[in-house]
């Protein structure tokens, strides 16, 4: 489902700021896609192409690097590659196997993720309201139904996952000040740890990171995918660019020019919405004064407005052809 505006606000006492696609000559914010109808799509497309050859449900034991090509042992024989991209999640064992090190610490939350359907009309408008132990996401999908994100203490989440669905409705509800009437139904519910994880290397010898193998970020801001994408469509265009002029793409230079560019990127969100998090988990009566005063200012400041939606939507930066 596209999103059309944007509704954020906090919980005991003021603050809030509304976002509106047409205040920015735009015909959406945003959609919110299922990772189920993603991954579909590209295995249709992956399936289509000729010069493809998918691997399904095979896991890598093995792998050396031996006269410029890699060495792969897979459970249904050998594989060669010139370049190996590490694609396997914010636990990779890519990144293990090669000693890449990483960075980051936990937040001491958890993400309890599910969908919804609701009495009342989301109205296309992603709502989140920050919570004392976290934000609430409520994202449109379609046929009046919602995506959940609701990070919160790790107890909390396991309870939250725990309960029968009739005290878990009427908790989420309340948790969203019914702002879309009576929850009818929910989906099954699951409970995802929250890490900021930065790799201190995207590169190595023929191999390179992307997504969440190279970083990981708080969900607050619902960027961790879109910053997977554009690692991806960047390698790819530093990949295109040193084949047009004869390059070999799998160079050191070559995947220097990748991580320069998204390492630089992804710190300046990684950062962003590190601050964000920390300044919304101060339950101070002073800081939630300034935090309420901070969002009603925005709120009515278009200008700032406009250049904060812009970050969000992936519109500033040194974005990737495919992104532009």
């Amino acid at each position: 489902s596209a999103f059309r505006h944007m509704q954020v606000w906090q919980q005991d006492g003021r603050g809030e700021m509304s976002f509106d696609c047409a205040d920015l000559s735009e015909s959406h914010l945003g959609h919110i896609i299922e990772n189920r109808v993603i991954v579909a799509s590209l295995y249709e497309r992956l399936a289509k192409l000729e010069n493809v050859t998918l691997l399904l449900g095979q896991r890598c034991h093995q792998l050396q690097l031996q006269d410029k090509q890699w060495q792969l042992q897979l459970d249904n024989g050998e594989y060669q590659t010139t370049l190996l991209v590490g694609a396997d999640g914010s636990q990779s064992w890519l990144r293990q196997q090669r000693g890449i090190m990483t960075r980051g610490w936990d937040y001491d939350q958890a993400a309890l993720v599910t969908y919804v359907k609701t009495a009342l009309s989301h109205q296309e408008t992603a709502w989140q309201r920050f919570l004392a132990t976290g934000p609430l996401a409520f994202l449109p999908l379609k046929n009046g139904y919602s995506s959940i994100v609701w990070s919160t203490q790790p107890q909390q989440a396991q309870a939250l996952q725990q309960m029968d669905e009739t005290a878990f409705v009427e908790r989420l509800a309340e948790a969203i000040e019914h702002k879309l009437g009576r929850v009818e139904s929910v989906g099954p519910r699951a409970v995802y740890p929250l890490r900021f994880l930065m790799a201190e290397r995207y590169i190595d010898q023929q191999l390179a990171l992307v997504g969440d193998a190279a970083h990981t970020i708080h969900p607050l801001a619902g960027q961790g995918v879109n910053l997977g994408i554009f690692d991806a469509a960047s390698l790819a265009q530093v990949i295109k660019t040193a084949k047009q002029q004869h390059q070999p793409f799998y160079s050191e230079k070559v995947l220097r020019s990748y991580e320069r560019w998204r390492k630089s990127e992804n710190m300046s969100m990684l950062v962003m919405v590190d601050q964000i998090q920390r300044l919304y988990s101060q339950e101070f009566g002073l800081v939630k004064w300034l935090r309420g005063l901070g969002m009603d200012m925005v709120n009515h400041l278009p200008l700032l407005k406009h250049q904060i939606i812009d970050v969000a939507m992936g519109n500033r930066g040194d974005l990737p052809h495919l992104a532009q």
